[in-house]
């Protein structure tokens, strides 16, 4: 039977995943969540990721399918279920054989960012003090990775190797999970410059709910998120912009550690925050959870979006970057 809700895609979270937190995603009437399934992680971890994801998906039949295309959203839509794309954070699962990108998308990978935070094979992070911009090595990952349809990501890349990345691919590439500096000036969050060449270039950017990516915070208000998104929006125009939570539910602190340490480090890498947040920071009272996902929408008609607008940032912007970034590309 066909649903007679729109189609939202949330476009980036890392949630401690569980039963009660697929039925959140029915709640929230979310048709397609990209799942985070590695960050350090080398191959074979993240193949163990990948098992993990694909027995949820076994289990829970009613709520779950996988998503490799823009109509395997469409068919979730339809049949009442979330489609579930994965991602990684980090180049590491390539390790250092540009052969592993294929095989990676052929096992599902839809999204996978350059660079976290550190400089890579490929890209360098925004925490690092200097950026050379790309090597060699991710000049040619990203050729490879527009061959196959794998999503360039530069989420967490440093300005040059961002600016680069948007230069050379043939395909657009994605911020899934930011939002602009001059809302709020988080190391993370991108500047102007970078988002109007993103979207220029038909790439997405997914605003993030992450607090350290807010103005204000944790105490950020609904209001003030959406008249940033606004913003964005007499900036660059609706049809690039999307949702990326970045949320990370019911993850236990030491997650956040693991998220920015690595085995990279044996010192505390504070990151995004600072040594008295040395954990994850509280969510806005009006988005704690997967459940809270409509609250966005109802912002945005507040702050003077139409419901066609509304639906293109919630989801429907989203699909149409999937229909034309997920499968090989034509010769």
């Amino acid at each position: 039977m066909t649903t007679q809700t729109p189609i939202r895609i949330d476009n980036l979270q890392y949630a401690n995943w569980s039963p009660e937190l697929f039925s959140e995603m029915a709640e929230a009437g979310l048709s397609a969540v990209h799942v985070t399934i590695c960050y350090h992680e080398n191959f074979r971890q993240t193949v163990e990721n990948m098992i993990t994801w694909n027995r949820y998906i076994e289990t829970h039949p009613d709520r779950l399918m996988h998503g490799r295309t823009g109509d395997d959203v469409r068919l979730a839509h339809d049949t009442g279920r979330t489609a579930i794309f994965y991602g990684f954070q980090n180049c590491a699962p390539m390790e250092d054989d540009i052969g592993l990108i294929e095989i990676l998308h052929q096992l599902g990978g839809r999204f996978m960012q350059l660079s976290y935070n550190n400089q890579s094979l490929l890209a360098t992070g925004c925490y690092e003090a200097e950026d050379p911009g790309l090597t060699r090595f991710g000049k040619q990952a990203i050729a490879e990775m527009n061959r196959v349809g794998l999503v360039v990501d530069m989420s967490h890349s440093a300005d040059r190797s961002t600016f680069e990345a948007i230069a050379l691919s043939t395909r657009p590439i994605a911020i899934t999970h930011a939002n602009p500096s001059w809302w709020h000036p988080a190391r993370r969050n991108k500047s102007h410059e970078i988002i109007k060449a993103l979207t220029d270039q038909g790439g997405m950017i997914g605003f993030s709910l992450y607090p350290h990516h807010l103005k204000d915070g944790s105490a950020c208000s609904l209001e003030s998120f959406c008249k940033m998104i606004a913003e964005a929006a007499e900036r660059y125009g609706v049809k690039s912009l999307g949702i990326g939570s970045d949320l990370c539910q019911n993850q236990p602190d030491s997650v956040v550690t693991w998220m920015r340490n690595g085995r990279w480090s044996r010192e505390m890498d504070y990151g995004e925050g600072s040594a008295d947040q040395a954990g994850f920071p509280d969510q806005p009272s009006w988005f704690e959870g997967i459940r809270d996902f409509p609250n966005i929408a109802n912002g945005l008609a507040k702050v003077g979006f139409a419901t066609e607008e509304i639906d293109a940032i919630m989801g429907l912007n989203w699909l149409t970057f999937y229909d034309a970034s997920f499968t090989e590309a034509k010769p």
